[in-house]
């Protein structure tokens, strides 16, 4: 498994992370976002739902039912409904839960902005370190995310 930090430094969650799930579901994959708060979630389901006219991106919630059609779920718990290898975490979204799950990728979003957020991914880095795990840094850069380690 490998674990990616991708750190925000001049957008917004809810409109970095919109463009790197069209990506990934290009890619055939199946994604479990988590936040670490029910509002957090209504601020991504709406951009997800609005952030570019000539393109959707199909999600949805517990709310919403058939989880487990969804090719993008969110939520705030650990579960997987829909089966996703990917795993996005935000806003203080717990990494633990996944680390045991059969996801292929787990992505940590920080806010390089927020000095909480930098301080978290920053523990959050050091202890998935000593563990042994894949890691890797993205940040963005003028050309959009550049992988740094």
């Amino acid at each position: 498994m490998e674990i990616a930090f991708y750190h925000l430094q001049n957008q917004t969650l809810e409109r970095a992370l919109p463009p790197l799930i069209e990506d990934w579901l290009a890619q055939g994959s199946r994604i479990v976002v988590q936040a670490g708060s029910e509002e957090r979630l209504d601020a991504l389901d709406e951009a997800l739902w609005t952030y570019n006219d000539a393109s959707f991106l199909p999600h949805g919630r517990a709310r919403d039912g058939d989880a487990e059609m969804q090719p993008v779920f969110l939520t705030t718990d650990a579960g997987n409904p829909n089966g996703a290898k990917l795993r996005v975490l935000f806003d203080g979204a717990d990494v633990t839960g996944a680390l045991g799950g059969d996801y292929e990728r787990l992505i940590l979003v920080f806010d390089g902005n927020d000095a909480d957020q930098l301080q978290a991914a920053r523990a959050q880095w050091k202890r998935l370190k000593e563990q042994g795990l894949a890691l890797s840094y993205w940040n963005q850069g003028a050309h959009g995310w550049e992988r740094r380690g």
